[in-house]
């Protein structure tokens, strides 16, 4: 019988903006790596198999992560979101179900939000759905375009390539998704990099999908808190001082 549920971790960057060159996953907060924060809430949700793919010093990543049972996969260039999520392809090759795909710098994310996300994804029969939040200043973040007033994904804008009218959406990618497993690669087997930066992204496979007629959804998150990554050491100090002020 094949397996149901499968998860994606994305770990492979260094973070320029972080001022080091630890990968950007090890960084802490609260005195505990980001990646860690995130797979300690994963591995309690009984995912089949977890898949961290791991590049910029990969090797201290695997040395921090040798007391979870995750498998690791390299990818060796830096050629973007659809490029890290193919790397895993070889692993999955026999695996036929539900993947979610998530950088490993949200360290915030519930489980009880991954289930929401999960039993959207499989009520729906979708072939992707997209975790989605609303942030008060979505400023550099992919906007969602729904289709009407329904939770039907109809595209996803960068905000490089957004019009006014679309930059006044508020609703943004979070970047966290559900996939079934077979449209997954074989999206991502037709995406390209005719692109500025010359990248493969993976929300090229929304439009993809959506154009050979497949379902794709939303599923929007109550508190942005949770989806919010960390590019830089202005924005770990502030979640920090989040914490404390919770704690407090």
């Amino acid at each position: 019988m094949a397996d149901k549920k499968a998860a994606i971790l994305l770990a492979a960057g260094k973070g320029k903006r972080m001022n080091s060159d630890l990968p950007k996953v090890l960084h802490r907060l609260n005195g505990k790596p980001l990646i860690r924060h995130l797979l300690d809430t994963i591995t309690a949700l009984n995912f089949a198999r977890i898949i961290v793919v791991i590049g910029h010093k990969g090797e201290m990543v695997i040395e921090e992560l040798k007391d979870y049972q995750v498998e690791f996969v390299w990818q060796r260039e830096q050629l973007g979101t659809g490029h890290a999520v193919q790397m895993a392809q070889g692993l999955l090759s026999d695996f036929d179900g539900t993947i979610l795909v998530a950088a490993g710098d949200v360290p915030f994310l519930s489980s009880l939000s991954i289930n929401n996300l999960l039993d959207t994804h499989n009520s729906n029969h979708a072939s992707a759905t997209c975790l989605t939040a609303e942030f008060s200043n979505p400023k550099g973040y992919g906007r969602i375009i729904r289709q009407g007033n329904s939770n039907i994904l109809a595209d996803i804008v960068e905000e490089k390539d957004a019009d006014e009218t679309i930059r006044q959406i508020k609703e943004i990618n979070s970047a966290i998704f559900c996939f079934n497993s077979l449209d997954l690669f074989a999206s991502l087997g037709m995406v390209d990099d005719n692109n500025a930066q010359k990248e493969y992204y993976l929300t090229d496979t929304i439009s993809i999908l959506r154009k050979i007629g497949k379902d794709c959804y939303v599923w929007k998150i109550a508190d942005s808190m949770e989806v919010t990554g960390i590019n830089s050491v202005e924005e770990l100090e502030l979640l920090e001082q989040a914490i404390r002020r919770k704690k407090g």
